[in-house]
């Protein structure tokens, strides 16, 4: 199924003449995308079906991410942001509420039971995560991975094709820290890096942190390209969107900070 169709479905199903007065048009995470179209692309499911379930996915896990731009309250603030916090909070709630709709004209009461749970399990762990102590790095990774990849991992799960589910986790880590550095350093609101620099026993300093995170995506990308090449001839589709976007947002970044 092609990217740029289903980004279009997406968008279509997302967009509300109100909420775009005030807000950003939600984003809609390719690389997510990519690899949701790649597990349905091989299973026998009807092309309705295969479409309905990356679409409805894609709507929770914008709700999701629209969630996590509501930024905490400050005791005076100006009317303009108290409003955009607040739309911000119920277009999560909208986005979110989209895919059951969806799923209902599919009559489709296991996926719904299938995203709902993985829903529950995000948030419980996202709670964890940033009011809970974690006692290592290693650990708040481990955490991240898994918020970043639960959806995606319970919808193969669901659909029966799990080949790729380790892959997924460790490409969406990469991804997810690789943009949470970049809005770091350049002075955008990062809410993974606030976290780790200003919670109490912090683990390391914020410049001491982002080389870290850079020593870490290095190694981790480099690993995963290994991973990644030796999937099966099947997944050849991904493979070479895998080496695109690698090249595009880490090689081609380091090579222009570098030069």
């Amino acid at each position: 199924m092609h990217i740029e169709h289903l980004k279009n479905k997406i968008a279509a199903q997302v967009r509300h003449p109100f909420l775009a007065k005030f807000i950003a048009d939600p984003v809609i995470d390719e690389d997510k995308l990519a690899i949701l179209t790649s597990i349905m692309d091989h299973t026998t499911l009807s092309s309705v079906k295969k479409e309905k379930y990356i679409v409805t996915t894609m709507l929770v896990q914008i709700a999701l991410d629209t969630h996590d731009l509501v930024t905490l309250s400050e005791d005076e603030e100006e009317q303009e942001t108290v409003r955009t916090r607040q739309l911000t909070v119920l277009a999560g709630d909208y986005y979110s509420g989209l895919y059951y709709y969806v799923l209902s004209q599919l009559n489709d009461i296991p996926m719904i039971r299938t995203l709902a749970g993985a829903i529950k399990e995000i948030n419980e762990l996202k709670m964890e995560l940033y009011y809970k102590d974690v006692s290592s790095f290693q650990e708040f990774l481990g955490s991240l991975k898994k918020i970043e990849s639960l959806l995606i991992q319970r919808v193969a799960t669901y659909v029966q094709r799990t080949t790729i589910n380790d892959m997924a986790g460790d490409w969406l880590l990469a991804k997810k820290l690789l943009e949470e550095k970049n809005s770091y350093q350049e002075g955008r609101f990062s809410p993974v890096m606030d976290l780790l620099v200003k919670r109490p026993g912090s683990f390391e300093s914020g410049g001491q942190l982002v080389f870290n995170i850079e020593q870490l995506l290095q190694k981790h990308i480099s690993n995963l390209e290994t991973t990644v090449s030796k999937l099966p001839i099947h997944f050849n589709w991904l493979k070479n969107y895998f080496d695109s976007t690698i090249y595009h947002k880490f090689y081609k970044t380091h090579i222009v900070e570098e030069g």
